[in-house]
């Protein structure tokens, strides 16, 4: 079975994000990238069954610019086993993404797709989902365990209530969650190694895709600084400020 894992460019999650001086976007000029945090665990989940003899082979694929070759390569590391590049210079939203996505799989033909359950640069959560809808295929989201048997999965999902397992049939999509499992770190000799793998490079009009943007960002601004608390009395003084002053009563 192949696993597909598509991985996301972000800035590094350690990164304080700053907004451009003309509010139209966030600055990306001199700051660190990185993979998305919830990506790093969908490969390493990847890998891991792998190792358990569930899959042969780990294809990871990025959506984005030249850049993002980088991003891939650290999965290689990691451990994963071909990486595509699908370039564009678009802002990518997550329909255009699932588009290119869905002309992947129907290309290669993965038994399973785990993906992070969202980016940290738009929290969206929408591409796994859309991916799913678009083939037809049973999904599971916000995944803390995954268990392959046979042509099933069962995937042990967080939900408000607490945790509910779901069985899918593959092939199936599955996003990960923070508790999945803790990513490796590359090792040097496989980093090394990662930086002389080639990379399968296409475009989204190879997948017969449109990544145009269909949302214009009007503004983009910080949040306002948090105000400081107070302290209160008496409970009549609490509710009188939650009345009054807040407006929440």
């Amino acid at each position: 079975m192949k696993i597909l894992v598509p991985v996301k460019r972000v800035v590094d999650a350690n990164v304080k994000v700053r907004v451009k001086a003309d509010g139209s976007a966030v600055e990306l000029a001199n700051v660190k990238m990185a993979m998305n945090p919830f990506d790093e665990i969908a490969v390493e989940e990847a890998i891991r069954l792998r190792e358990a003899g569930k899959a042969e082979e780990i294809i990871v694929v990025s959506i984005g610019p030249q850049q993002a070759q980088e991003t891939l390569r650290t999965a290689l590391a990691m451990g994963a086993d071909r990486a595509i590049l699908v370039k564009t210079d678009e802002q990518t939203e997550p329909l255009g993404v699932a588009k290119v996505l869905k002309g992947v799989v129907e290309a290669e033909q993965p038994g399973l797709v785990i993906l992070g359950k969202q980016a940290i640069d738009d929290d969206s959560n929408q591409t796994g989902q859309m991916l799913a809808a678009l083939l037809g295929w049973a999904q599971g989201t916000f995944a803390s365990k995954v268990v392959i048997e046979g042509d099933k999965a069962k995937v042990t999902r967080e939900v408000d209530g607490g945790l509910q397992t779901v069985e899918l049939k593959m092939p199936a999509i599955v996003t990960a969650d923070l508790r999945l499992n803790q990513p490796r770190y590359a090792s040097l000799p496989n980093i090394m190694k990662a930086k002389k793998k080639q990379l399968d490079e296409k475009t989204p009009a190879d997948y017969g895709a449109d990544v145009k943007p269909r949302l214009k960002v009007i503004k983009t601004e910080e949040p306002s600084g948090r105000k400081a608390g107070v302290k209160v009395k008496s409970v009549a003084e609490l509710v009188d400020k939650l009345k009054n002053e807040a407006g929440v009563l």
